[in-house]
């Protein structure tokens, strides 16, 4: 199984929060291949820097080196993207750009997006889990 981690489940990871910690441990074990999003490590990286969180900096240095970057690199991605928007638009569900944006990738190659926010709900077929509740 791939996982693809979102923005808040790497905040939670880099203040301490043990059940998320577990569930890496778990899905490692279990021979699960962690990913962090590209837009994910901008958000986390760049708030970090604009805060001046060298401590979480430190953290999140190793742990994007131990786990894979999942980049937007391909037309299919976006179209994909553009898909759900249209979706979402219809049904009066829009969600902000970089969630369709992960999301697209996500679904695009059928990985499991590791999530704490319910927006990614509104997308169907897309596979969530939440690491943060026990």
């Amino acid at each position: 199984m791939k996982y693809v981690l979102d923005t808040n489940i790497i905040t939670a990871y880099l203040k301490g929060d043990g059940i998320v910690k577990q569930r890496l441990q778990e899905a490692e074990l279990k021979g699960g291949e962690i990913l962090i999003n590209g837009i994910s490590y901008y958000e986390i990286k760049s708030g970090l820097l604009a805060i001046n969180a060298s401590n979480r900096l430190e953290k999140f240095e190793p742990f994007c080196s131990k786990f894979g970057l999942l980049l937007l690199d391909s037309q299919k991605i976006f179209d994909t993207a553009a898909n759900i928007y249209a979706n979402l638009k219809l049904q009066g569900n829009l969600i902000q750009d970089a969630d369709i944006l992960i999301a697209s990738v996500v679904s695009l190659h059928n990985y499991v997006l590791i999530s704490a926010d319910t927006d990614f709900s509104r997308i169907s077929g897309l596979k969530i889990e939440n690491w943060r509740v026990a």
